[in-house]
């Protein structure tokens, strides 16, 4: 069976910038599940699994433009703290999500005060050229519902 639209597909990864070291690895008991066709990975990544195979590995490299864009120097923002969903000691460098009105935002802490914090709004791997080392694990057709959906359910069905 091959990689198309609206199949799931079953697959293990490992991440890392071009001449740089290991940013991330998907594990190897669980593989990562994505419905091919519906824009739930990244669109560049999608377009290179297209007509892969069941057991295939491969590797492709995404320029910023088709990772995670590139960096931006106005995405710093004062925050209040009571904005942040995430809880504990603040320190710079952190890793924080913002509630705001459309719905949770990752950021990262520049600075700390009292009452607000700056954070970096930019994608953690934005302005990265990334390597994805691809190992397709399994390919089964969608259901209906996962179809429906836009996405893949976990084992046993529906888990929103």
């Amino acid at each position: 069976m091959q990689v198309g639209k609206d199949k799931v597909v079953y697959f293990q990864y490992s991440l890392s910038e071009v001449g740089g070291d290991l940013l991330e690895e998907s594990g190897q008991s669980v593989p990562v599940a994505y419905l091919h066709g519906h824009r739930n990975i990244l669109p560049a990544l999608e377009a290179a699994m297209g007509g892969r195979e069941e057991g295939e590995r491969f590797s492709v490299t995404l320029s910023p433009e088709d990772a995670y864009g590139y960096r931006r120097d106005d995405s710093r923002q004062r925050v209040p703290i009571k904005h942040l969903l995430t809880r504990g000691r603040l320190r710079p460098g952190m890793a924080v999500k913002i509630n705001t009105g459309q719905g949770a935002r990752d950021a990262r802490i520049i600075k700390v005060g009292r009452f607000n914090v700056d954070v970096d709004t930019n994608h953690p791997l934005a302005g990265l050229t990334l390597k994805f080392d691809i190992h397709i694990t399994g390919i089964r057709d969608a259901e209906a519902v996962e179809i429906a959906h836009g996405h893949v359910h976990g084992e046993g069905g529906h888990q929103h």
